[in-house]
């Protein structure tokens, strides 16, 4: 049972009573990100693990960082192994990530290390404590900022699970035409779906990309996706821009039939709830990222799209087995190497939670030659 977040899901009663109905994409920020009762802003509450509501693979296994940590190695030397360059985690939670990438790279990429300024930019107050304490190890090379607080720089933004918690717009085709659904109150003071008329930027982008719908249809528009990466593209003066998540092409949003309805989740102790306008606050929000929505939009920032990978079979190509293989060398205990192990067989196994991800990497256009051949598709 979930116990109400009486603030939160009062005020939206209250502007909703005031003003009409709320577009989704509000009431989703308001839901994710209200400054006090926000789902991502709330300091009461634990979000991460297995008591809390969903699990990532940051925190499932250091592997993780550890694989990209060797990757960012590879990209530094690319780049010209520069003698200062950055590396900035958008979103970054409670620094599982960046302990384990920092870890690797000042054991095993010393040069590295030394050259790396490492950036967080984490919006939850609870989240990037907990980071700060995890990381106080590291605190020469680490610094907490805001995206939009900085000046361009040599080096990698880094997210994971980041774009699919942006807010989104959610297009219905009603009669042939497009709308917007919108949250209202029912007569049992609940909050219920209605729709309401398309934004002119919404309209815009549906229009750019040429959407059809079926009558009924529902896609999400991210329009925050867009306005994180051209803002990412213009810190990127030499790097990269490496995005991981969950996603699928557009064709494939917009043609399979189990995504008729649109692609919005909502998990509460890792289960997935169906009223996903319950409980404003207190579930976790996601939609399913559109990837040829990255690469085109990368593509007019400047940045080429020029590795795209299902996660688990990039985190192989860059060296995952060799990487379990020295992580548990060392281990006496038979009980911490089985957990380990499991930990990692998420990473690597068709069935593990790897398999469901994708890695987008982007870079500067006209950086340096081709070097892999996974092209995304357009």
């Amino acid at each position: 049972m979930i116990s109400e977040q009486p603030n939160l899901a009062a005020r939206l009663r209250d502007r909703i009573k005031r003003d009409g109905p709320l577009s989704f994409h509000d009431w989703m920020q308001a839901a994710l990100y209200d400054e006090h009762d926000g789902y991502y802003r709330r300091a009461d509450r634990l979000r991460q693990g297995r008591t809390g509501d969903y699990r990532t693979l940051p925190e499932t296994s250091p592997l993780f960082g550890a694989t990209f940590a060797k990757y960012f190695a590879r990209c530094h030397a690319e780049l010209g192994a520069p003698a200062r360059w950055t590396i900035l985690e958008v979103g970054a939670g409670r620094g599982d990530f960046a302990h384990a990438a920092l870890t690797t790279l000042q054991r095993n990429y010393p040069d590295v290390f030394k050259a790396t300024r490492y950036l967080i930019d984490e919006l939850g107050d609870e989240a990037r404590v907990a980071a700060q304490i995890k990381l106080q190890s590291f605190s020469a090379c680490v610094q907490f900022c805001s995206l939009t607080d900085l000046t361009s720089f040599a080096g990698i933004i880094f997210s994971n699970e980041l774009i699919d918690a942006f807010p989104v717009h959610r297009v219905i085709s009603e009669r042939g035409e497009w709308r917007e659904l919108a949250v209202e109150i029912n007569e049992a003071n609940e909050f219920a779906w209605t729709t309401l008329s398309i934004e002119p930027r919404v309209t815009e982008y549906c229009e750019q990309i040429n959407l059809s719908l079926q009558d009924g249809q529902i896609y999400e528009v991210n329009l925050a996706a867009e306005d994180f990466i051209v803002r990412a593209a213009s810190l990127i003066n030499h790097g990269y821009l490496i995005t991981v998540d969950y996603g699928a092409e557009r064709e494939e949003l917009l043609s399979a039939a189990h995504r008729f309805n649109g692609t919005l989740r909502s998990f509460h102790r890792h289960r997935m709830i169906d009223d996903a306008l319950s409980h404003p606050g207190q579930k976790d929000l996601t939609t399913t990222i559109d990837w040829t929505q990255v690469a085109a939009t990368g593509s007019r920032a400047g940045l080429e799209s020029f590795r795209f990978q299902r996660l688990d079979q990039f985190l192989i190509d860059e060296g995952l087995l060799d990487q379990i293989s020295d992580y548990t060398t060392n281990l006496q205990d038979n009980a911490e190497v089985a957990m380990r192990n499991a930990a990692a067989r998420q990473l690597i196994m068709p069935d593990g939670m790897a398999a469901h991800f994708q890695v987008c990497v982007q870079r500067r256009a006209n950086q340096a030659p081709h070097i892999f051949t996974d092209l995304l598709k357009n």
